[in-house]
């Protein structure tokens, strides 16, 4: 503001300068010399007119944030406090007052040092104004604009507006990991920050002494009103889709292929969307900031990790455009190349690689990619190595691998995939092999991949090779979204490898394959999809999974990564394959009912 001052006033001084030079005489005159210079003043004048923050809406227009008022109740300064007598004033409960106070305290277990702030509904205000101190007294209620949110789902989504998480952020910085939090948790409330809020019209007179004016000092602005953000989001899918995730750390991405429309983007552990926000909240905000699963971490866009057996899809569509393999190419499971937990017909094709997820096959499939030495080269097989790795990686990163993908969020992490100067500068070598790099073959080692672009890279897969970038909002105001998110990205690679694929992908939904249970067949879907198991040395195994359906007119592509779970299939598949049928069909099917209790009964125990 004071830069913009400064300007503005050496704008102004040059300004007058120049009319007092213009208007002095040129020439010698037998008249007295007249002082006829002209004195401007400047002005700023306000447009008057009332800015409203616009509001959050879904995919289908139900309101999820909006300003409203809300209603503070400032308990006594000191202690005693009668909670018997405020709880029947309120209509709540012995525990839910404690509960209530408890949360708003500013860490877990602290004196009630009052003063403490609660926030009520308009119905519990309303006997507090009625009842005017007479069963509590000193109490004090306030009403005031702040955002509200109607739904719990959706944290990292909304986020919050910086002006009212000022408590959340002193709290912040009094953790190690309060600088991180704070950085990237603002949601599309500080993305678009500018867009919600608006912003005052301003015209710039300039007026002589008289008060007439005589131009403007600078150009006018118009008046602006805050936007409403139409989100890709839908609300019902979101809290669907947090009820099987729930405790478990993870995530879950579900997107439109069609469009790169985000459907439900959840990072857990969940928590409510208000919290980080709510002046009532200071405890339950301090276990978030210290839980060692670092709920507050917005897993999909800023972890990358290493993808596992999922990315044995992007090895295969490269080695067919590389020339590498066939989709006819079959190779024998040798365990003596590298481990393989599924028992097995022989892969004799790519289709049979990628049902059984066949370790051994895709270590052949990326040894054929790296080892291939062209003629022009046959003399230098680490050239040809170094070669081969860097034309691997170029195929790859048009996946939107090793790069951010630009969706509408404060902070996202790119990922990473390994060059030929990595490899030797970790190796302390040129002279590297393909044994010491196999694990990219099987989606480990150097590999690492975010939520985002999992699920892009499924997308990628639904679409034979092409992709909008994943973005949240599809309407600003009675606009559609940014123009970036409707420009179409193409991969390196031929619609016709991607084709060959597709067959793999959906047998690994069907009898013999990897994530048979998960099939939606008794409900007419075939799902294409491919599961994942990601070694992990400091303890359980992490599972994934990332598909699509119906697998011949794709409308939903789901990511699932969910850490310490195990095996890809018994974990990730289930919770992608019924968020699947929730959005295409609306009810899970009876036969699976018991499935679903089961899946969030667990996410509801962690």
């Amino acid at each position: 503001m004071r830069t913009a001052f400064n300007n503005w006033g050496n704008s102004l001084i040059a300004l007058l300068l120049l009319l007092a030079a213009c208007s002095s005489p040129d020439q010698p005159t037998d008249r007295p010399a007249q002082d006829v210079r002209i004195r401007y003043t400047a002005r700023r004048v306000v447009i008057a007119d009332t800015l409203y923050r616009g509001r959050i809406l879904d995919r289908n227009d139900s309101v999820l944030v909006a300003t409203r008022p809300q209603y503070l109740l400032k308990l006594p300064r000191r202690p005693p406090l009668d909670t018997l007598a405020l709880g029947r004033l309120l209509g709540w409960d012995s525990t839910t007052v404690r509960r209530r106070i408890a949360e708003a305290l500013p860490y877990p277990g602290a004196r009630p040092s009052y003063p403490v702030q609660l926030s009520l509904t308009r119905a519990e205000a309303g006997r507090v104004r009625q009842d005017s101190g007479a069963t509590v007294p000193r109490l004090t209620l306030t009403e005031r604009q702040r955002r509200v949110y109607t739904t719990k789902a959706g944290a990292p989504v909304l986020g919050y507006l910086s002006a009212e998480a000022q408590p959340f952020f002193r709290q912040a910085r009094r953790t190690g990991r309060g600088r991180f939090y704070r950085l990237r948790n603002g949601g599309v409330e500080t993305y678009y920050n500018g867009l919600l809020a608006g912003h005052h019209g301003y015209r710039h007179p300039l007026l002589d002494a008289k008060g007439q004016q005589h131009g403007t000092w600078a150009q006018d602005t118009a008046f602006q009103q805050g936007q409403d953000l139409h989100l890709t989001i839908d609300a019902k899918l979101q809290a669907y889709a947090e009820k099987l995730l729930g405790g478990r750390k993870g995530y879950l991405i579900a997107l439109d292929p069609r469009t790169g429309e985000i459907l439900a983007y959840v990072s857990a552990p969940v928590y409510p969307a208000a919290t980080p926000t709510a002046p009532d909240q200071a405890g339950v905000r301090a276990e978030l900031l210290e839980h060692e699963d670092m709920p507050l971490l917005n897993r999909p866009a800023m972890l990358a990790n290493p993808p596992g057996s999922v990315f044995k899809l992007v090895n295969a569509a490269v080695a067919l455009q590389m020339g590498a393999i066939k989709p006819t190419t079959g190779f024998r499971c040798d365990q003596s190349l590298v481990s393989c937990v599924h028992h097995h017909p022989k892969p004799s094709s790519l289709t049979v690689g990628l049902k059984y997820s066949c370790n051994p096959y895709f270590y052949q499939v990326m040894r054929n990619v790296i080892d291939h030495v062209p003629d022009s080269l046959v003399q230098d097989t680490v050239a040809a190595r170094h070669a081969n790795l860097a034309r691997w990686r170029r195929y790859a990163r048009s996946f939107g691998l090793d790069s951010v993908l630009g969706v509408d969020l404060p902070r996202e992490a790119p990922g990473f995939l390994p060059t030929p100067a990595y490899y030797d500068k970790a190796r302390q070598t040129r002279n590297w092999t393909y044994r010491s790099i196999y694990s990219l073959s099987i989606g480990q080692g150097e590999i690492n991949l975010t939520g985002l672009q999992m699920a892009n890279m499924a997308a990628i897969m639904a679409n034979r090779g092409w992709y909008y970038p994943p973005h949240l909002v599809r309407g600003i105001g009675k606009n559609g979204p940014l123009p970036r998110f409707t420009v179409k990205h193409h991969t390196l690679i031929d619609s016709a490898h991607f084709a060959a694929l597709i067959p793999g992908m959906v047998a690994v939904l069907q009898r013999g394959g990897t994530a048979d249970a998960s099939s939606l067949t008794d409900v007419g879907i075939t799902v294409a999809g491919k599961t994942g198991t990601v070694e992990n040395d400091e303890g359980d195994d992490h599972a994934a999974f990332v598909g699509f359906a119906p697998a011949d007119n794709p409308k939903i592509a789901v990511a699932v990564y969910l850490e310490n779970a195990g095996f890809g299939a018994t974990a990730a598949a289930p919770c992608a394959v019924l968020v699947m049928e929730k959005y295409l069909r609306g009810t899970i099917a009876p036969k699976r009912k018991r499935w679903e209790k089961r899946i969030q009964r667990r996410a509801q125990s962690e």
